[in-house]
């Protein structure tokens, strides 16, 4: 992210924790009547759906980068990037899975400008490590072990997906969203998106099977 860009990340963060007084009479909208809203430059509607979706964003840029702190910049740039273009939300996919791929793309530019990023779990109940640690049972040294080495593995697995077949299980087993929605962020078929899903469980079942 520019320096210039970061600035104006950092001033729209700004705004919006402003407008968040004035945003309770908005809150029960749906999004599409958000957004018109926003296109007639209410920007307390545009403040509700960044409630609405930070967690979304921040997740799907974790996923790809596993970095907290890249995440939250992606996350905030796409909201502002959104906001500045939102005029040209025409309305023939819904706004999240227009939002969605904003995020994706994001997120896809930083790893290719970076290279592969390190692997990490999320867990967005907890911040600290410590609490993010699985209770284990010291008296199993070799299990605990084992049981690190696979997630491990299979994480690498992940990363190594072709870009498709990755966006398409992590949007599915990560975020939830159905594949008709998949669809609409990659602009794509239903079928083509079973297709990426289909190799992309199969690749992480033979990496399982190796392990095994």
């Amino acid at each position: 992210m520019s320096f210039f860009f970061r600035i104006g990340v950092n001033i729209f963060s700004w705004l919006c924790t402003r407008w968040s007084t004035k945003m309770e009479s908005r809150a029960d909208l749906k999004d599409e009547d958000l957004v018109a809203r926003c296109r007639e430059g209410d920007k307390q509607a545009f403040g509700v759906l960044v409630q609405r979706y930070m967690k979304k964003a921040f997740g799907i840029a974790f996923d790809y980068t596993r970095d907290r702190e890249a995440a939250k910049d992606l996350s905030q740039e796409a909201f502002l990037r959104a906001y500045l273009q939102i005029k040209r939300f025409d309305g023939r996919s819904t706004f999240y899975t227009w939002f969605y791929r904003i995020v994706v793309n994001l997120s896809l530019d930083y790893l290719r400008r970076r290279g592969r990023a390190r692997w990490e779990r999320f867990d967005e109940t907890a911040e600290n490590p410590a609490e993010r640690a699985p209770m284990v049972d010291s008296s199993t040294p070799d299990r605990v072990l084992m049981a690190q080495e696979t997630v491990l593995r299979v994480a690498r697995a992940v990363e190594t997906l072709p870009t498709s077949h990755r966006t398409a299980f992590l949007l599915r087993n990560h975020q939830g969203l159905s594949i008709p929605d998949i669809a609409r962020v990659m602009k794509t078929t239903d079928g083509t998106v079973r297709v990426f899903l289909h190799r992309a469980v199969a690749a992480l079942r033979q990496t399982l099977a190796e392990i095994a």
